[in-house]
């Protein structure tokens, strides 16, 4: 093991984990302890909860005390220490600062497992201890011992994602957080919250439905009165003209509808003239007390704001729209371009922009029209006119002697009604200065009539018809006649009229009356609202668009998270959770562990404290060799070579367990050779870092939440993020400092991405309690709150089965390994009692186990941890009594 490896640190802690600082000395680059314990020191942990795991070298713990010391600084700290021995160290000399309860030392060796790097070995041991729970854990059972120094013998299943599972799950992750660039689309105001509802549509609030926006002494108010009076006028004419009164009678002699249609065109041009002075007079992005007093003056008059809109409640309704639109699960740049679209619904454009919408209602081919001059015509078709008449002129020439004179007069009382029509046609004035013209067909009547009554006279002299019977039929004409002329002038009237449509004018008031009620309301009362709506989604719009940006930048992770990564499958195991032995691994440990000046062979006087025999005896005092618990290969107890039972201790030679940790889990890795890792992508082969032997990795490709998972931690951090800006957007949309919220979401992405790395996304997100409106986020409850995680075996896509096995097997030492060489088990104690055990699993691993019962029957003095990709067995083996030296201050000098 190296004495100075870097990377066994991580690279940033998770929150609530112990903080990690490396004391050794670096075979290359500056030394620094004290700035390592600064730093440490300045990283924010919870209240009353200081945690420091230090790794340090076993031979400079006395000469560290005041770095140690510095340590509780800042309050009263935990610490661990991992001391890195060498091979011939053999005994440990710490400081007062490093006793219990506040701290412990776990004393390892450079000798574990050769071939294998440094980091292999504790990067791994770090990740575990500087988890919370296992700290607390690990403390504690290290007050239990003696001098509070223990050996660790570990066995740990680690649960994690292949490297391109990794990267295709955080790739999709930041791909469902941001998502594709969109148009900017359209908003409805059915899409939007209430108040900026108001700013979508053309309607008017309910408070300022009885606003009189037009005062009759104003400008623009006494045209429209006067126009409304000049329709009203006309109206009153043309139904004194249509009826029969105005044609038999001179009801309408005094009626001009050619000049009241005049009037009203005059009118209603000096109204559009008045509202477009208004509209081009007053504009801007705030309505301040010069517009409207320029507005009075043109006639319009403005009320205060209404209660149902103001300019504080548009930032709190863009943050609800964001949120309601984030909570539908659209990604960044889709919320970026609805809310663009907001904006440019609602940027005020002034109300100049209105006059394209005035000259469609109210310009000048309207105008024209309404001051034509359009003919008047009656009477129908000529030729059905001629032969109608000559009909009912038969009819009354039918009466003997008298239809001569009938006949013909029935024909010539038609043509008098139509040349009456004509001469009070209601286009023409009465004094003649307005005339449209016209056509009554007097000419075929008059024409019609006296044929017909000829024919019919000399049809009644040859028929000699009764003289009641002629008298009826005369009758009978001269009505019809009659009430076809009255008929026909009405229809005329009417037609006349539509043409004309002086009426129109009315509608056209109240569009450009609706019109002007629009532009009062929204270009120039909600200017302000507008404009700040406007800008305020246009700089939310902006942001997400530099969010995604950023997150863009971060779509791919690192191409390796730790050095000691391998893709490669672990070596077989058995199913006691050890590795696998043979003896042709106990053949080359005997070789190795001669070697050295701690050769352990060569030293038998060092073994005072056993039996003088050379056997080990157990704590009950018997000498028969054996050990509670400790099984050969094949499922017998260690005994002498002979089976006599005076044999050595078990794993004195190699060949058996002790209670610190069998020796064939330390040699499994170094056996077989390591497969090798997957190509890269030049074709040659990646050089795969062999794991230690207590490290068993199980890798998955991913399961289905994982994505879904990192999607939902990256939403909730974006709108802790967005919580940040809506008070700087109330303030100064255009001022919103952009740079520092993508700062945030790089924070939260490296964030993700750690916890992705550490424990599969399988621990939440450190909670944020800096809300400006938590109220704001009861709708995004589900993105916000994400304390409930998924099970393990849904993140990963490994079951946690293994690791229930490995907790429910019986209390096997063997199922461990000694983080010592065998040349150092002279220097452990010999209790089994006394070693203390800690195992630890994942809540998430718990969660992700098959089956209801398959956790019943678990020790209950497993640590549930809340984060973390490791689970396992932790023992602490005690070392004898004459091997820990505390040394007081003034013993060491001080450094």
């Amino acid at each position: 093991m190296s004495p100075r490896v870097r990377p066994v640190l991580p690279d940033r802690p998770l929150p609530g984990h112990a903080v990690c600082v490396d004391l050794r000395i670096p075979t290359e680059g500056a030394y620094d302890p004290d700035a390592d314990v600064r730093a440490a020191l300045d990283v924010p942990q919870p209240g009353g909860e200081r945690r420091f795991l230090v790794v340090d070298e076993a031979d400079r713990l006395v000469a560290h005390q005041l770095l140690y010391e510095r340590l509780s600084s800042y309050g009263p700290a935990h610490v661990v220490c991992l001391a890195v021995g060498a091979r011939g160290e053999r005994t440990l000399s710490r400081s007062l600062t490093l006793r219990p309860p506040a701290a412990g030392v776990l004393w390892l060796f450079d000798s574990t497992e050769d071939g294998v790097p440094g980091e292999a070995v504790l990067r791994p041991l770090v990740d575990v201890l500087s988890t919370p729970e296992v700290f607390d854990a690990v403390l504690r059972a290290l007050g239990e011992v003696v001098h509070g120094v223990a050996v660790p013998a570990v066995r740990v299943l680690e649960h994690d994602l292949t490297d391109e599972a990794r990267a295709r799950a955080w790739r999709q992750a930041v791909e469902g957080l941001t998502g594709p660039d969109v148009p900017a689309g359209t908003v409805s105001a059915e899409q939007v919250p209430g108040a900026l509802a108001l700013l979508l549509g053309e309607g008017v609030p309910r408070s300022l439905s009885g606003h009189q926006w037009l005062p009759p002494h104003g400008r623009a108010g006494a045209a429209l009165a006067a126009c409304d009076a000049a329709v009203g006028e006309a109206v009153d004419g043309y139904h004194r003209v249509r009826g029969p009164a105005g044609l038999l009678t001179g009801a309408g002699r005094n009626t001009d509808l050619p000049a009241d249609a005049e009037r009203v065109t005059a009118e209603l041009q000096r109204f559009r003239t008045a509202v477009a002075d208004a509209f081009g007079a007053a504009g801007g992005t705030r309505l301040t007390a010069e517009h409207r007093g320029v507005l009075r003056e043109r006639g319009v008059e403005l009320p205060e704001l209404p209660r149902e809109i103001s300019r504080a409640g548009i930032v709190p309704a863009l943050r609800d729209l964001t949120h309601d639109l984030i909570a539908k699960g659209l990604p960044l740049r889709s919320v970026a371009a609805r809310l663009s679209a907001l904006s440019a619904r609602t940027a005020p454009v002034g109300s100049a922009a209105r006059l394209a919408r005035l000259d469609a209602l109210c310009g000048p081919g309207q105008l024209r029209r309404l001051a034509g001059l359009h003919p008047f015509t009656a009477g129908g078709s000529r030729p059905v006119a001629f032969a109608v008449t000559g009909f009912l002129a038969l009819l009354a020439g039918l009466w003997p002697l008298l239809g001569w004179v009938l006949g013909p007069a029935v024909g010539v009382l038609a043509a008098g009604l139509a040349h009456l029509m004509l001469r009070r046609r209601p286009n023409r004035s009465p004094d003649g200065r307005i005339d449209g013209g016209g056509a009554t067909g007097a000419a075929p009547r008059l024409f019609g009539g006296l044929l017909g009554g000829l024919v019919g006279a000399g049809l009644g002299h040859v028929l000699d018809l009764p003289v009641w019977a002629g008298a009826l039929a005369a009758v009978v004409a001269v009505a019809a006649v009659v009430l076809l002329a009255l008929r026909d002038w009405t229809r005329a009237v009417d037609d006349w009229w539509a043409r004309a449509e002086p009426e129109e004018a009315w509608r056209i008031l109240r569009e450009v009356q609706a019109l002007v009620v629009t532009t009062a309301v929204h270009d120039w009362l909600f200017a302000e609202v507008r404009h700040h709506c406007s800008a305020g989604a246009g700089a939310v719009a902006g942001l997400l668009r530099g969010l995604a940006e950023t997150a863009d930048g971060h779509g791919r992770p690192q191409a390796s998270r730790k050095p000691d990564r391998t893709e490669a499958a672990p070596p077989p195991v058995r199913e006691t959770g050890a590795a696998s032995w043979s003896w042709e691994d106990w053949r080359d440990d005997a070789d190795d562990w001669g070697e050295g000046p701690g050769d352990w062979t060569d030293a038998p006087e060092a073994w005072a404290d056993g039996a003088a025999d050379g056997s080990w005896r157990r704590g009950d005092g018997a000498a028969d060799g054996s050990w509670p618990g400790a099984e050969g290969p094949d499922g017998g107890s260690w005994r002498g070579a002979d089976g006599d039972g005076d044999g050595t201790w078990p794993g004195a030679d190699g060949s058996g367990d002790s209670p610190w940790g069998g020796t064939e889990g330390r040699r499994a890795a170094a056996g077989p050779a390591a497969p090798r890792g997957p190509s890269s992508g030049d074709g040659s082969r990646a050089v795969p870092v062999p794991a230690p032997g207590w490290l068993e990795r199980r890798y998955g490709d991913g399961g289905p939440a994982l994505v879904d998972t990192l999607v939902g931690d990256l939403v909730a951090g974006t709108v802790l993020i967005l919580d940040r800006c809506w008070a700087g957007i109330e303030r100064d949309p255009g001022a919103l400092p952009r740079a520092g919220h993508e700062g945030r979401l790089t924070e939260l992405l490296d964030e993700t991405l750690l916890r992705l790395e550490r424990d599969v996304a399988a621990s939440p997100p450190p909670r944020y309690e800096g809300l400006g409106d938590p109220d704001a986020l009861t709708s995004l409850a589900a993105f916000t709150d994400r304390s409930d995680r998924p099970d393990a075996a849904r993140l990963t896509g490994v079951a946690a089965d293994a690791v229930a096995r490995l907790l429910l097997a019986e209390d096997d030492p063997g199922r461990t390994v000694a983080l010592c060489g065998p040349e150092h088990l002279r220097l452990l104690s010999h209790d089994p009692l006394a070693a203390r055990q800690v195992r630890f699993v994942p809540e998430a691993m718990r969660r992700g186990a098959s089956g209801d019962d398959i956790w019943r029957g678990t020790a209950e003095d497993v640590v549930w941890t809340g984060a973390g990709r490791h689970a396992g067995i932790l023992r602490l083996v005690p070392l004898r009594a004459d091997v820990v030296h505390t040394v007081r201050a003034e013993e060491a000098g001080e450094p």
